[in-house]
């Protein structure tokens, strides 16, 4: 296919804003080029986009969508979560839906996709949700957004944070210290996200007086949990039996979430997944919800949405 030529000017010629748009050294451009398959050319105010006819189309609306925004310095996650949002399979109904607000330290936090946006009310909505799909979708940080919203409205009393201890395809053998410190390492996602939302000092002090809290699986047996909000991260690593104890763990005015991804299970080779299974156990029980993210969905670097998608394609012709 002919590639195709799009120009694009932006008159009258604005400097800063333009300075803005394109970043240091054209950097912000690039940016868009790797993201989108495209070429672009500029001199001063005018653009040429060249490519698949889809593809420019999609960068013209990129570049008008920043240089609206350009009134300030474009940071690198700026123009990577708004190119999320321009490649929506539904260009503008991220917009049009309206994703829940939530009180965290991140006031611009919201969903980029509309399948986000989706999570986002479904947790808000039931008190069971499950989120399933790639790395980078927001499974996790969406669901201790959700969390530390409900803490900060006093919705719940606290947040249980717990997963699998299952290594990556390896065998890191003893960890020293005590029980939280050798399940760190498998948590440190989740501590990020805290950090981000509610700031270090906050979520030392919140630990200090129970009100977050880290519970290896293998620890929850017997217990029941009243008012808390619990995030099982990694479900794809919990044994089927794993997974029916912690879902009857849940007490009174209390929400779930369990996120997991079914292409990267570390399970012993013949072990079923309790997170495969759920699926098809759970899946008409009223009050629990599920979302399924796709490789659209990734919000991180343009690239780790096309290497999803190049897994995903690898697969299908294996």
């Amino acid at each position: 296919m002919k590639p195709a030529v799009l120009e694009l000017s932006f008159t009258p010629a604005d400097n800063q804003r333009l300075a803005n748009l394109c970043g240091a050294l054209d950097e912000n451009l690039r940016q868009i080029e790797v993201a989108l398959d495209v070429s672009i050319a500029r001199r001063g105010e005018h653009f040429k986009l060249s490519g698949a006819p889809e593809r420019t189309d999609l960068a013209a609306r990129a570049l008008r969508t920043f240089y609206d925004q350009a009134q300030h310095h474009l940071t690198a996650e700026d123009i990577q979560l708004g190119l999320v949002e321009v490649m929506s399979p539904a260009p503008g109904t991220v917009k049009s839906l309206e994703s829940p607000p939530l009180v965290t330290r991140r006031t611009d936090l919201h969903g980029r996709t509309p399948r986000q946006v989706q999570y986002l009310r479904q947790i808000q909505e039931h008190d069971i949700t499950f989120s399933i799909g790639p790395a980078g979708t927001g499974k996790t940080y969406l669901a201790v957004a959700s969390a530390v919203d409900a803490l900060e409205r006093d919705r719940v009393k606290r947040i249980v944070l717990t997963r699998p201890a299952v290594e990556a395809g390896e065998r890191l053998g003893f960890l020293p210290g005590d029980l939280a410190q050798k399940v760190d390492p498998y948590l440190r996602p989740l501590y990020d996200a805290l950090y981000e939302l509610m700031g270090f000092e906050r979520v030392a002090k919140l630990f200090e007086r129970g009100a977050i809290e880290i519970a290896p699986l293998a620890y929850m047996r017997g217990r029941t949990l009243n008012h808390s909000f619990i995030i099982l991260d990694e479900a794809q690593n919990t044994t089927p039996e794993q997974m029916k104890m912690f879902l009857t763990r849940i007490g009174f005015a209390t929400k779930a979430v369990i996120t997991g991804d079914v292409t990267q299970i570390d399970l012993a080779r013949g072990q079923k997944s309790g997170l495969v299974e759920a699926q098809e156990v759970l899946a008409g029980v009223r009050g629990i919800a599920f979302t399924f993210f796709q490789a659209e969905d990734v919000v991180r670097h343009p690239l780790v949405q096309r290497i999803v998608q190049a897994y995903d394609d690898y697969a299908k012709r294996q």
